[in-house]
């Protein structure tokens, strides 16, 4: 017999061999029909997997994160199975489960695929599922494996097969086709009931662009059609939010192939909006006794040497610049971190005057290869509200608390209202990819634990997810057709200040070492902006938009009372522009709905008898007519209310 720990603290006998499906169906039939999932002492596991000996389990459905990956990992590999049948000769690479959905990397060979076999690649996926596949799991020997992947002339599994360990190496099997995998994966194909193949792109094999570019195949599967149904309609309407679409309808930012790939230029009217989130910021900041400061674009490469960010990202970073000077070598700025540990060492510090918060809205530049590209999300060049606090061990929790509230009030004044906290740990067995004391990380870590307790804020732990320096606290916001992204983020940081050596002096007059804070409350200023214009659909809360109001004058004769109505406006702080063209009255109202310009003030003849304008909300159509001066003090208000903290 094995002990059973369960998540409650509960523990159960069973025999030696059980399965998690076998546990699920002790508790209950419906557990049984729903549970995909599973982790036996933290590590994920098949449910059709025998467990032998004492073990702690947790058991996962279709709402877990852990659920959905184990029924898109197999759906993956139906996917492979799929194009096996209706491509032979096709060869295979990687195929994950991703955050919504799977893809496989193919190389297809003589085959053309496009996206009208889209259809007959569903159907063959779903005639598969039909014949109620098992998915046998089996260990391998690493000589079996190369032949068995060799014999099928399968270059690229042999090539990661080559790589790993013998006595460590598994194998998926679901009718003819058998994949390399460490799983997990569903017992059968049959809980999979709704496929749709998504689309292409190109891909190199293991992100080398020197190696082979493989077709990648995007797809997403559900236990229900009708989740499919509701998806689908979610990704028409994803596709209307796309800030690369409004990004360039509003006028914001635009990218240019003379400049570079995942270079953004930022227009005057998107250059205004990150100017106001930046104000924004640097307002609640100074609340919080934050000093800004500005450091250059570049470093010497020693300067990341000793932070450690040479090592685990130099190879990742853009190439270094040479200068006249013998093994003199620079790089553009990764990360602001090293150059404020700079600055903090630049004059003594005692224990009196921490914490000490440097801020800065610091421009870094990360090399990403170009299929990983995309719009404002996944970028070259970027700007971080970046800040470090330097404080005493006694003062982690607090400041970690602090930084807490600014990120509320962001995440509150832009209507991020769903949100979730996620803690990254160390990975509990490999160790090898963090530096510093296990004592520092545990201090580190117990410290944002309590923090989230002493908050109330429900936190998903994530083993194996902590930056190399320090554990962190991520916050996923979901937007408002229901899709997550990762913004603000928290870190806790014992070792750059052991890196750099910088020491304050305490209280009994002996040197000790500070602890660092990193965080970012937006995360960065690019990809704040794209997930705020797709969460609003463009129409950005009325404080932050460029234009606020544009007048639309109903032929020429009264454009000069449309000035007149700007420049009152202009006295109570409102933007405002005019739409003076020689359009249609009905085409000036749809091409500025379409800039998402929030107020559309109409002027004509009755108007200018009334010295009145006719007021337009953008979504919520008339508003009748209106003096200026109540117009104002509505606006004065309507603003207060959204930007109160």
């Amino acid at each position: 017999m094995i002990n059973i720990t369960f998540p409650d603290g509960g523990v159960k006998q069973f025999e030696a061999g059980i399965t998690p499906l076998q546990i699920a169906e002790s508790i209950s039939p419906r557990l049984a029909q729903e549970v995909l999932a599973a982790t036996v002492n933290d590590a994920e596991w098949d449910i059709s997997r025998p467990i032998n000996e004492d073990a702690s389990i947790k058991l996962f459905k279709w709402d877990d994160a852990e659920g959905k990956h184990a029924f898109w990992h197999t759906s993956a590999h139906l996917l492979a199975e799929a194009l096996q049948e209706l491509y032979p000769g096709v060869k295979f690479g990687i195929g994950p489960a991703i955050e919504n959905g799977f893809y496989y990397d193919i190389d297809p060979g003589e085959h053309t695929i496009t996206s009208a076999d889209f259809p007959k690649i569903e159907a063959k996926m779903l005639e598969l599922v039909a014949k109620k596949e098992a998915v046998v799991r089996a260990d391998i020997a690493k000589a079996d494996a190369l032949k068995m992947f060799g014999d099928r002339n399968e270059t690229y599994k042999c090539e990661l097969i080559s790589e790993l360990e013998d006595g460590h190496i598994t194998t998926y099997t679901q009718g003819s086709f058998t994949d390399l995998c460490r799983g997990p994966h569903l017992p059968s194909t049959s809980p999979i009931k709704a496929v749709k193949i998504l689309s292409l792109a190109g891909a190199y094999w293991r992100g080398d662009e020197t190696r082979n570019q493989l077709v990648r195949v995007y797809g997403i599967s559900f236990p229900k059609k009708k989740m499919l149904d509701e998806y689908l309609v979610m990704l028409e309407e994803a596709k209307k939010r796309d800030h690369r679409k409004l990004g360039k309808e509003m006028e914001l930012f635009m990218f240019s192939d003379s400049v570079g790939k995942g270079l953004p230029l930022w227009l005057p009217k998107g250059t205004d909006l990150r100017l106001r989130l930046q104000d924004f910021l640097r307002k609640i900041q100074r609340r919080y006794d934050y000093k800004e400061v500005i450091t250059p674009p570049i470093g010497n490469k020693i300067l990341y040497v000793t932070s450690g960010h040479y090592a685990k990202y130099g190879k990742d970073s853009f190439q270094p610049i040479h200068t006249p000077e013998e093994g003199e070598e620079y790089f553009l700025k990764p990360m602001n971190c090293p150059h404020h540990c700079e600055i903090y060492k630049n004059s003594p510090h005692s224990y009196k005057e921490l914490p000490l918060r440097l801020a800065e809205f610091g421009t870094v530049c990360r090399y990403e290869q170009s299929g990983e590209l995309h719009g404002l999300t996944r970028v070259r060049s970027f700007t971080q509200d970046d800040a470090h606090i330097y404080c005493r061990p006694d003062q982690v929790k607090e400041e970690f608390l602090r930084v807490m509230d600014i990120i509320s009030i962001v995440f509150r004044s832009m209507k991020f209202d769903n949100f979730e906290a996620q803690i990254s740990l160390r990975d509990k067995v490999n160790r090898e990819k963090y530096i510093g004391s296990e004592e520092n990380w545990d201090k580190a870590e117990q410290a944002i634990i309590e923090a989230c307790q002493e908050k109330g804020l429900p936190a998903r732990i994530e083993y194996g997810e902590a930056a190399f320096y320090g554990p962190k606290l991520d916050f996923m916001v979901k937007d408002a057709i229901g899709r997550r992204w990762q913004l603000g983020t928290i870190q806790v940081d014992y070792n750059l200040p052991e890196r750099f050596g910088l020491e304050y002096t305490g209280a009994d007059n002996q040197k000790h070492r500070p602890v660092m804070i990193h965080r970012a409350p937006f995360g960065s200023m690019e990809r704040f902006v794209a997930v705020l214009l797709e969460h609003t659909a463009g129409k950005l809360p009325v404080w932050l938009t460029p234009e606020q109001a544009v007048v639309l004058p109903i032929s020429e004769k009264f454009n000069d009372y449309a000035e007149k109505v700007v420049k009152e406006l202009d006295k109570y702080d409102i933007r405002a522009i005019i739409d003076d063209r020689n359009e249609k009255i009905g085409k000036k109202i749809r091409d500025n709905e379409l800039k998402r310009i929030p107020y559309l003030l109409i002027v004509g003849e009755k108007e200018v008898q009334n010295e009145e304008i006719s007021v337009r909300k953008q979504g919520e159509g008339d508003k009748g007519s209106q003096k200026i001066t109540t117009f104002a003090e509505n606006f004065a208000r309507e603003i207060e209310e959204m930007t109160k903290q």
